[in-house]
This record gives C-alpha cells, sequence and structure tokens, in this order.
C-alpha cells in the first residue's frame, strides 16, 4: 500500500468511529435496560442466564448483520472495499459485544447482591466502546496489512 493510499485508508476509519463505538455502546445499553426491567419486575431469574444469553446473541448477530448490511455501502463509498470490509465487519462484531455486557453485567451484579441498575448507562456504554474501539483497529490493522 503506497503512503498516500494509507493515509486515505486513516482518514476513512477514522469517519467511522463514531458511528461504530455507538452502535455498541446503543446495543449493550439497550440490553441492560431490558434485562434490568425484566430481573425487576420477575420476568427473568438468575437460572435463565445461559438461555439469555443465548438468545441474545442471535438476536445481536442479526442486528449486527443487518446493521453491517447498511454500513458496508458507505465505507465503500468512502473508502474503497478494505474500508468497507473493515466497517462492516467491525460493526457486525461490536453489536453482538456491546449486546452481551449489556446482558451479562446486570445478571453478573445480582449474583453478586449488588443492584442490577448500576449496569445500565454510563457502565455499559464505557465498557462496550472501549472494547469496540480495540476490536475496531484490530480489525482495521489486520485487513490492511493483508
Amino acid at each position: 500500500m503506497q503512503l498516500h493510499e494509507l493515509i486515505l485508508a486513516y482518514v476513512s476509519l477514522v469517519f467511522f468511529l463514531p458511528l461504530l463505538i455507538d452502535s455498541s455502546g446503543n446495543a449493550g445499553s439497550q440490553s441492560a435496560t431490558l434485562l434490568v426491567r425484566a430481573l425487576a419486575t420477575g420476568d427473568v431469574a438468575l437460572k435463565d442466564w445461559r438461555d439469555l444469553i443465548l438468545r441474545e446473541l442471535v438476536v445481536a448477530a442479526a442486528l449486527g448483520l443487518t446493521m453491517a448490511a447498511v454500513v458496508f455501502p458507505v465505507g465503500a463509498w468512502r473508502g474503497g472495499v478494505d474500508i468497507a470490509l473493515i466497517v462492516g465487519l467491525t460493526m457486525f462484531v461490536v453489536v453482538i459485544i456491546g449486546s452481551l455486557v449489556g446482558m451479562s453485567l446486570p445478571f453478573l451484579l445480582s449474583r453478586l447482591r449488588l443492584d442490577p441498575a448500576t449496569a445500565s448507562g454510563p457502565l455499559v456504554t464505557t465498557i462496550s466502546d472501549a472494547v469496540g474501539v480495540l476490536v475496531y483497529f484490530s480489525i482495521a490493522t489486520l485487513v490492511l496489512s493483508l
């Protein structure tokens, strides 16, 4: 890859960063909110953890795939096929990670006899966003080095 292509690729990567990390944080916050409500109303119990995680994984994968399909053409338009691949794959992965973090933290806090509502919002979003940035640049490094 020539220098001007490398610089263009990284500028394109920065363009998508807010979209990707916000998607991860939003997916996590939504999952946490739904689970905290279900725990509070008694609709789910700690023993339901495995079934709910598996169901959340399927739903998050479908959502992530849909969002990746939407952002892929924008990535191709803004930076080419490599950027589209990076952005699409990252979108898929970070939505799954965010959803699983959002689903897992309230269960973990309940198990530790702490208020699961503390897992909502800022904690889930911060963890999901931080992991999302690491995933994004890891995927970008892998794809751009090929």
